[in-house]
């Protein structure tokens, strides 16, 4: 707290100083005071630059390489997904069915998701399973090289799974329910329909149908999921609870 207040207070100094506030009856030189506000805003910039760092516990349960992924991505892209119904065969990720993409997220995000979530001790229960049953909303996919790990979100039973190689590991998220929120219901809002770019031989997380024909393809292989989300109206989807799914070893 004293070197937080500290640093507000060099900073309240180095804004005086650069806004000619700061004359008169003091007991500092000008210079002074500009030094001491210029060395106070680099320490400042470079605690605000530290990346965050993930909890070791959590490093340690999901394993090196899914935590190399999720340490150091080339780039993290969000896709909405849900509990797939009974006899579903339209896109899945992770078991789940893909019903959005949510853009691409940038490191601010990325840097929020660990620094208020991954890298918080306040906000994981460790040894804790909730009385409710995880709705997945989010799947960020940490892409680095050619290996992935995936990272689902779930709210409201607040939840993290981490999954990687076929299994997966559950975080009891319920503490950071605000930060959870925070980040699933911008990126919801944002979606767009999901389009398989290995459908148009692309290479990009999401394809764009430039042809008829490609369209025309287009429609057809979407006619699944348009056929599920018309029945999701008419009726609620099973959910599974945190005993159904299962960490794997």
């Amino acid at each position: 707290m004293l070197k937080k207040l500290g640093i507000v207070i060099g900073l309240v100094a180095g804004f005086l100083v650069s806004e000619g506030w700061a004359q008169g009856n003091v007991s500092l030189s000008e210079e002074a005071l500009r030094q001491e506000a210029q060395s106070t805003a680099e320490t400042t910039d470079r605690t605000t630059a530290a990346k965050p760092q993930i909890l070791s516990r959590i490093a340690e349960e999901i394993g090196p390489w899914a935590f190399n992924n999720l340490n150091a991505p080339e780039q993290v892209f969000c896709y909405q997904v849900a509990m797939p119904p009974e006899n579903y065969t339209g896109y899945t990720l992770d078991g789940l069915a893909v019903v959005g993409f949510c853009g691409v997220i940038n490191q601010k995000i990325q840097d929020l998701v660990v620094r208020n979530l991954l890298g918080d001790e306040q906000s994981i229960l460790f040894d804790k399973a909730e009385k409710c049953n995880i709705q997945p909303k989010i799947m960020l996919r940490y892409v680095r090289g050619v290996d992935s790990t995936d990272l689902m979100l779930s709210a409201p039973c607040y939840a993290a799974v981490v999954f990687y190689g076929g299994g997966a590991k559950i975080f009891n998220a319920k503490p950071a329910a605000a930060t959870l929120d925070g980040i699933i219901n911008p990126l919801i809002n944002n979606k767009s329909e999901f389009v398989s770019p290995a459908l148009f031989n692309q290479t990009l997380p999401i394809g764009v149908a430039k042809t008829e024909e490609q369209k025309m393809l287009l429609q057809k292989k979407n006619e699944p999921i348009r056929q599920w989300l018309q029945v999701q109206k008419e009726q609620a989807v099973k959910t599974s609870g945190w005993n159904k799914l299962k960490s794997k070893q």
